[in-house]
């Protein structure tokens, strides 16, 4: 009889309890991370800031306000306007230069230049104001801007300055012509440099008007030819009504409205500051001429305006949430 096997008494190890696999951490590497070198490099130079930024943007706003560093199609309609600002001015030059010893004055004052050819200012504004904002709405490149170190009223403040230079310059460049033939005929120097420098102020005060009402106006429709017809709508035609209801005021006896309907439209609010504050002359129907009273309304219409276009440029730009 064999014997039975031996049954093994002793207990049986304990066995180690499987420890459940960790969730990874956020963030944390993996023992087989490895980094590779794609070739970019950090940025180690100056850091030039806001200021910067802002005087790059306001001249890339003016350049563009006559086609510079853009295609030749570009520049071809500030030029021609341009061109056709300049040529009245150079007429009024030959007649001067050929009448100088008769009139001893130039046949036009520097004051009143910019109202005649208020309708090729408003051309010009027109297009120039949706090519510096619209389309930087319209392809939406505003955010680009404000990934650098620039704010929304850097933004705005360079697109004003810029538009308003531009325009400045159309404008002051002809009485420029003007200033030069008077020179050149031998008219009285501090007679002619004392009218220049006051038409100077009178188009500084017509750029900062125009610019903000052009900007605003842009700025409302990222489509360009939208914004081409309210501008010219808003400039051009306000001033042929205006100029319309004056003749008829005039006619009907009715004088003292001429000065009050100078208020509706830019061009007559212009004109009418430059003959209250400027000695410049009349450009309303009868030459009549704003009174003291009626030229400080000119005056507050126009800081007015030009504070309320700023005023919505930056609200306009806070709602597009930029």
């Amino acid at each position: 009889m064999q014997p039975e096997p031996r049954q093994n008494t002793q207990p049986a190890e304990p066995t180690q309890p499987v420890t459940p696999a960790q969730p990874a951490v956020p963030g944390a590497a993996s023992p087989d991370a490895s980094i590779h070198n794609i070739g970019y490099r950090g940025y180690d130079g100056q850091r030039l800031g806001r200021g910067y930024a802002r005087r790059s943007l306001f001249a890339q706003s003016l350049r563009g306000g006559y086609g510079l560093g853009r295609s030749a199609k570009s520049k071809v309609m500030p030029m021609i306007l341009t061109a056709i600002m300049c040529l009245p001015a150079l007429i009024v030059v030959a007649v001067a230069v050929a009448t100088s010893e008769i009139t001893q004055q130039l046949p036009m004052e520097y004051r009143e230049y910019a109202s005649f050819l208020a309708p090729v200012i408003g051309l010009y504004l027109a297009a120039m104001a949706p090519q510096s904002v619209s389309r930087d709405l319209r392809f939406g490149t505003v955010p680009l801007y404000f990934s650098r170190p620039v704010e929304r009223v850097d933004y705005v403040l360079a697109k004003y300055a810029g538009m308003a230079s531009a325009l400045f310059i159309f404008t002051a460049l002809p009485l420029l012509v003007l200033y030069a033939g008077a020179l050149l005929a031998e008219l009285d120097f501090a007679e002619q440099t004392s009218g220049f420098l006051l038409g100077l102020v009178s188009v500084a005060v017509l750029s900062l008007l125009y610019a903000g009402i052009g900007l605003l106006i842009a700025a409302l429709t990222p489509r360009r030819g939208f914004g081409v017809a309210a501008i010219i709508a808003v400039l051009t035609i306000s001033y042929f009504a205006v100029t319309t209801v004056q003749t008829i005021a005039y006619e009907q006896g009715a004088a003292d409205a001429v000065s009050w309907l100078g208020l509706a439209s830019p061009t007559s609010l212009v004109s009418g500051f430059a003959t209250a504050f400027l000695d410049g002359p009349s450009t309303f129907p009868g030459s009549v001429t704003p009174g003291a009273g009626t030229g400080l309304v000119y005056l507050l219409v126009i800081l007015g305006l030009v504070a309320g276009s700023y005023a919505a440029l930056m609200a306009r730009y806070r709602k597009a949430g930029l």
